[in-house]
């Protein structure tokens, strides 16, 4: 069978859930301190403070595990939209400038504007996303093709090297606030607080229950917009809603974790070739496959040069770096 699970879309969307809970309550077991399930089913629901094992679990795994799942369910969800709105399976939030723009963003505000709170960068995270998303759709749309997929693949380069350009430039000229952006740059979800997940979540959540009602119109528009027009749809406004809805996860994701890539990329690739191209279910794969593989990879970064941590923006660009040569060198820019 060509999809293992398009017959059957909801007993591996099960599947997927399960094997997101599972990588869950891995990642807070998992560490340089190993914790024994039962410790941690009991710090969960017997906490003590006075417990150190308790400690780690519920002041530093449990949110780490929370904030790696948002971002990677964000980031894939984003990814999958980006693929079907461009029509282009090479489309995701970090090789198209977005996740550049937002950073550069950030990096500007507390440079110039001496930025610290993460209100403040979520805003402004959104605010550079948007800029780059714009940039990318009107320089991939100009000539007298309008948008193709190599053009917007191309103008995601240009913009995506600019950005980064920019925000190597600012780093340089304020050395002494290097190690304040640092998290930014390299993608990472150590260290974080609850209250840095806590402003993000109203904006994240609406993005996703939206994303969720989406499918149907999602798939219509993939078909053309001459059929889409045809079939009654305003072909304009759920253009516009999937932008923002981009816009938001992607922006909101870079204020929160930097530069993490490729999970846009990957997930929807793997999940379209589990459930086939219906993205009633394609989305909700997306969410939780995205949680799933970036908890993985948090997982991974842990042990690798252990005692020390890599960032978990390395461990993602060493998974999808081969997998975005593997789909340019099959030649799938032309189409899905």
């Amino acid at each position: 069978m060509r999809h293992l699970f398009s017959r059957i879309p909801g007993v591996g969307l099960v599947l997927m859930i399960c094997l997101f809970i599972l990588l869950f309550f891995l990642s807070m077991a998992l560490g340089k301190t190993p914790i024994p399930f039962p410790i941690l089913i009991d710090a969960i629901f017997n906490y003590d403070p006075t417990n150190t094992e308790h400690m780690i679990i519920m002041t530093s795994r449990l949110t780490r595990a929370l904030i790696a799942s948002v971002i990677g369910a964000s980031l894939a969800i984003s990814g999958a939209l980006m693929q079907a709105l461009t029509r282009n399976p090479l489309a995701a939030p970090d090789i198209f400038g977005i996740n550049a723009g937002a950073l550069f963003f950030i990096v500007f505000a507390a440079t110039f504007f001496s930025m610290s709170s993460l209100v403040g960068y979520m805003w402004v995270g959104f605010l550079g996303a948007a800029v780059a998303a714009t940039f990318v759709y009107v320089i991939g749309s100009l000539g007298r093709d309008g948008l193709t997929p190599i053009k917007i693949v191309l103008a995601g380069a240009a913009i995506t090297a600019l950005f980064v350009s920019f925000t190597q430039g600012l780093l340089v000229i304020n050395e002494q606030g290097l190690q304040s952006i640092l998290f930014w740059l390299s993608g990472s979800v150590a260290g974080r607080s609850i209250d840095m997940l806590i402003p993000l979540l109203p904006f994240v959540i609406s993005a996703w229950v939206v994303s969720m009602f989406l499918g149907r119109s999602v798939n219509i528009l993939r078909s053309g917009e001459d059929v889409a027009r045809s079939l009654g749809q305003r072909t304009l406004l759920v253009k516009l809603v999937i932008g923002l809805i981009i816009v938001f996860l992607a922006g909101g994701s870079v204020a929160i974790g930097g530069a993490i890539g490729f999970i846009g990329l990957i997930v929807p690739h793997i999940v379209r070739g589990m459930v086939g191209i219906d993205y009633r279910w394609v989305l909700p794969y997306c969410a939780f496959g995205g949680a799933a593989l970036l908890l993985l990879a948090d997982i991974g970064a842990r042990f690798i040069i252990m005692p020390q941590e890599m960032p978990i923006g390395v461990m993602t660009a060493m998974i999808g770096t081969p997998f975005f040569i593997y789909i340019a060198r099959k030649g799938l820019a032309k189409g899905e």
